[in-house]
């Protein structure tokens, strides 16, 4: 069976990432964890490949020991919809502290709560209560 999964790939800071949004995302958990071991090309005990289940989604981690001139573009977002006010404006907090604001909580039309942002990894969220 073919299937697909958002990867996102941090500099040393997967592991934090992981953590936090299993934390912060309800019903969100580790599905596993590989890390690097001695001699291996990572440094040993970092991510070498981590899968979650981000509110049902499969999404995977890695650290990569390569240093990149890119990183996280807003294009591409992590869009997660939200049953009530209340967990929405944990969540937009939770995950906008530290990082940037694209779109304050507000209605826009489209929906009556939304916002977007950039989480303090350069990880794009949106979250939506419809």
């Amino acid at each position: 069976m073919t299937t697909a999964a958002p990867f996102l790939m941090f500099e040393g800071k997967a592991e934090e990432a992981l953590t936090f949004y299993c934390k912060t995302i309800p019903e969100s958990r580790v599905v596993d964890v590989d890390r690097y071991g001695a001699g291996e090309a990572g440094p040993e005990g970092s991510i070498k490949l981590a899968r979650a289940e981000i509110a049902g989604l499969e999404v995977m981690f890695s650290d990569s020991h390569v240093k990149h001139a890119f990183t996280f573009t807003p294009s591409v977002s992590l869009f997660v919809t939200c049953t009530s006010e209340t967990e929405q404006s944990r969540i937009v907090q939770e995950l906008g502290e530290g990082g940037k604001m694209l779109m304050p909580l507000d209605n826009y039309g489209f929906s009556r709560r939304f916002a977007w942002l950039n989480d303090r990894f350069g990880v794009s969220w949106q979250i939506n209560l419809p």
